[in-house]
């Protein structure tokens, strides 16, 4: 049996062909393992657990049925599902994760985040992070109408998309510095994580033993998953026409 960790999903109606490859990843090999890991950013926005979006309630029903079916699913806050909460869990049967952890796969310690806290050199969205993660500015949004936290969530994409249109690319890139502060504080070889859009292998050494830093891809175009056994991994890239 296998754990499959997948990132980036970026779920949406415009997206209808990503939401039918994830529902068929939950269907067929994602039955069969031990654990499916979200590494944030299932979906394009959330912008409250009373979203009731159809395309949304479609996932959450396909995520309740596949945890049901017995296979732990966990899921991690992404930059753009952060405010995924309580009400959420009820509605998908997922178990909500803290970003990052820390876990024993397979006789190795790894540790899983996110990756936008890597991105240092992202000074603006940094900040703008340290203000929407804090409880405060979340309970004051979360009392908005629905229609109003729809309009905001619109308008933030828009400017995420300017943002990144104009960034150099190192800017939107996990900083090594970052990593290794991270791994070496965890004590690990092994970081997986996604957000950067950016699905590589990057190996190299650390206190003098191999290590190595696994980014997931984005669903946009086409799948991706991490699928991590006794034999070792693999980063696999799904065809948009679904999982072969």
């Amino acid at each position: 049996m296998s754990t499959l960790f997948v990132s980036d999903l970026h779920l949406d109606a415009t997206y209808p062909a990503a939401i039918a490859q994830f529902e068929q990843l939950l269907r067929g090999a994602a039955r069969g393992a031990e654990a499916l890991y979200i590494l944030g950013d299932l979906f394009e926005d959330w912008v409250g657990d009373d979203d009731d979006d159809p395309a949304r309630e479609q996932v959450c029903q396909a995520l309740r049925d596949y945890a049901d079916g017995g296979t732990p699913c966990y899921l991690m806050h992404g930059n753009r599902d952060f405010l995924l909460g309580a009400g959420f869990t009820a509605r998908s049967h997922c178990q909500l994760l803290g970003d990052a952890i820390e876990l024993e796969l397979y006789g190795e310690r790894v540790v899983l985040t996110h990756g936008d806290a890597l991105c240092t050199a992202d000074l603006s969205y940094q900040r703008l992070r340290s203000v929407v993660r804090t409880p405060h500015w979340q309970r004051g949004f979360l009392r908005l109408p629905l229609a109003t936290r729809r309009a905001l969530a619109a308008a933030a994409r828009a400017g995420s998309r300017a943002h990144t249109g104009t960034a150099a690319p190192y800017i939107m890139d996990a900083d090594d510095a970052a990593v290794l502060a991270s791994m070496r504080a965890c004590r690990v070889s092994t970081l997986i994580h996604g957000h950067t859009h950016r699905p590589a292998i990057h190996e190299f050494m650390l206190a003098g033993q191999p290590a190595r830093r696994i980014v997931l891809g984005a669903w946009y175009e086409q799948g991706s998953v991490l699928r991590w056994d006794a034999g070792g991994y693999e980063l696999q890239v799904l065809a948009r026409g679904g999982p072969e």
